[in-house]
């Protein structure tokens, strides 16, 4: 079993395992699904363009998520719907989205994959040796690059889904629990993309607050 401490280091890429790294977009928003997103990256990748998505400006993300595509041995896509996440609630979804993102790529990828790295305090249920990294999203190239993939994909939707449902200003907050898109909600009530199990209540000066 590799130590805890080499996850927080470059020393577990010196020990020739092949390291597919996780990571979720989604889970807070009232809207719209959660992506994932796994990640097999090579040792001559230039780490120096990836961080936590949420450290990097859609410019920089765009540019990474290339790179990304170009050169990584292997990577996929996945998500959960809205409708999956109203039936499992949101921390199962994500977790399924994790695994249908890892089922992706290990059935992409021609080889053994000896380690899963996830971000988090939680692993999905993977048919391999996997470990939650907290703030691994900060820590791990692999989850970084994850973590990417899985933003810009998630944002993309989103921006679709804006165009279908422009009230909602979905191009302006993806989805997340925003005065804004409260106000859109207590307006227009919820669209088909709205996770329902996302409760509300009225408060004064016509706020909306999340229970």
């Amino acid at each position: 079993m590799i130590q805890k401490d080499l996850f927080e280091s470059e020393e577990i890429h010196n020990l020739d395992n092949i390291i597919v790294g996780l990571d979720e977009a989604g889970r807070g928003p009232l809207a719209g699904p959660v992506f994932a997103a796994a990640v097999i990256l090579p040792k001559s990748f230039p780490f120096e363009l990836l961080d936590d998505s949420k450290k990097l400006n859609a410019k920089k993300r765009k540019e990474a998520e290339i790179i990304i595509k170009e050169q990584a041995i292997a990577y996929s896509i996945a998500f959960a719907t809205a409708r999956e996440i109203d039936e499992i609630n949101i921390l199962w979804a994500s977790m399924l989205a994790m695994k249908r993102a890892y089922l992706k790529v290990a059935d992409i990828y021609n080889g053994k994959i000896d380690l899963a790295l996830i971000d988090g305090n939680r692993t999905p249920d993977l048919p391999i040796k996997s470990q939650a990294i907290v703030k691994g999203d900060s820590k791990i190239h692999e989850i970084m690059a994850a973590s990417i993939l899985a933003k810009n994909a998630r944002d993309e939707i989103m921006l679709l889904c804006d165009k279908k449902w422009p009230e909602f200003g979905f191009n302006k907050h993806m989805g997340y629990p925003t005065k804004l898109h409260r106000e859109m909600i207590q307006e227009y009530g919820r669209c088909p993309i709205h996770r329902k199990s996302f409760t509300f209540k009225k408060v004064e000066s016509k706020q909306i607050e999340l229970f």
